[in-house]
């Protein structure tokens, strides 16, 4: 296994990587009520990075004190404090060889669990699909949003500007936008999400101007060399069979335009297990080698990556340069280890993430499941 592709080093923008493994962003809801990051938290991401994980993207954190908070007990970016929690975290990630990466999300309409302000925000007043998360606290339909003013849309960039600038200051080796899964940033680029009739809305061109528009105000603020990703997909965490209508076409504008604004990677969020199959646009190309030929950026996949056969097929047929690992991780944490060393990967399990997504519920079952498989 020690020349499996994805223990091969690669180079995303600045960033020197041992290996092809990313940890993927996932929510766990582990944060202090005012969305400090915890000790809990800081171990957590250690062990991806003691585990061999090239890089590791944190979970969304929030970016201003308004409409972004997406869930209780998210950990944020918007305070001393919390720059000061995340330094702990990036230092020990760092210390252990580990790259790490800050996700910077506004929840928009997807918002459930907010102290900061009542109601919700979003392109358009259309009431998103589905009913809220259990596993991140919710229960029932979500209220319809407010429609945004230019003046709302004006501050969310200024959050995610300082956002970004905060994360360079708490150590982070740069940042990544969320504008994938049904939240802000992809509400505007959902067609119907979005039935703005002003430059955000109508054309994907238009759609995806607020995506752009952050990637271009951060970049001017941190520079060239400021590593600055930004994650996409089609499904939505209320809407997972959703596709962009106009396929590959939509795709081309989306990725060019990204590029264009200045990123230094993109990242396609899951398509499926069935990945090499699930990814694929019109004309038969993946979505990813698509994104990887339009923007001429190094692209990271996901999707059942912790599937060796598949992961090594997705880099070796030049569908993307970097995975990201998010069930397989949870069950392994040492996954880049295993595979150094032949040794088997442990089968994810999902009632670590019930009834709750949060560390202590994991650590929990976890404990739980031992006991049952190795009875005193």
């Amino acid at each position: 296994m020690t020349n499996h592709h994805t223990l091969r080093p690669v180079r995303v923008g600045g960033l020197d990587l041992p290996n092809r493994f990313a940890v993927a962003p996932m929510t766990r809801v582990s944060a202090a009520p005012d969305g400090t990051p915890t000790r809990e938290m800081a171990e957590y991401y250690e062990r991806y990075a003691e585990g061999g994980f090239g890089l590791v993207i944190t979970e969304g954190t929030y970016t201003d004190t308004a409409n972004s908070q997406g869930y209780l007990n998210q950990p944020g970016i918007v305070s001393a404090t919390h720059v000061s929690a995340w330094r702990e975290i990036t230092g020990k990630v760092r210390a252990a060889g580990s790259r790490i990466v800050l996700q910077l999300m506004h929840a928009g309409a997807l918002s459930q669990g907010n102290p900061y302000r009542a109601g919700t925000v979003g392109p358009s007043a259309v009431r998103p699909r589905a009913e809220m998360l259990r596993e991140y606290g919710g229960s029932g339909s979500w209220p319809t949003p407010r429609e945004m003013t230019g003046a709302d849309i004006e501050a969310a960039i200024g959050g995610f500007v300082a956002s970004a600038v905060r994360a360079r200051e708490a150590g982070f080796d740069g940042v990544e936008l969320h504008g994938a899964n049904g939240y802000l940033l992809d509400q505007f680029l959902t067609d119907y999400t979005n039935r703005r009739a002003d430059s955000y809305g109508g054309p994907v061109a238009n759609r995806i101007r607020l995506t752009a528009e952050v990637v271009a105000a951060i970049r001017a603020e941190l520079g060239a060399d400021f590593c600055l990703g930004v994650r996409l997909s089609q499904g939505k965490v209320n809407d997972f069979g959703h596709r962009w209508p106009g396929g590959a076409a939509d795709a081309r504008i989306i990725f060019a335009a990204l590029a264009a604004a200045g990123a230094t990677y993109l990242h396609i969020a899951s398509e499926g297990r069935d990945w090499i199959e699930t990814a694929r646009l019109d004309g038969g190309v993946t979505i990813t080698s698509l994104a990887r030929q339009v923007s001429g950026l190094p692209v990271i996949a996901n999707g059942g990556m912790h599937d060796l056969s598949q992961a090594a097929q997705v880099l070796s047929g030049g569908h993307a340069d970097l995975l990201s690992i998010g069930r397989g991780a949870l069950a392994n944490p040492d996954l880049p280890r295993r595979v150094s060393r032949s040794l088997p990967l442990e089968t994810y399990d999902r009632r670590i993430l019930e009834p709750m997504a949060t560390l202590r519920n994991a650590r929990q079952r976890l404990q739980g499941m031992r006991r049952v498989r190795h009875p005193a």
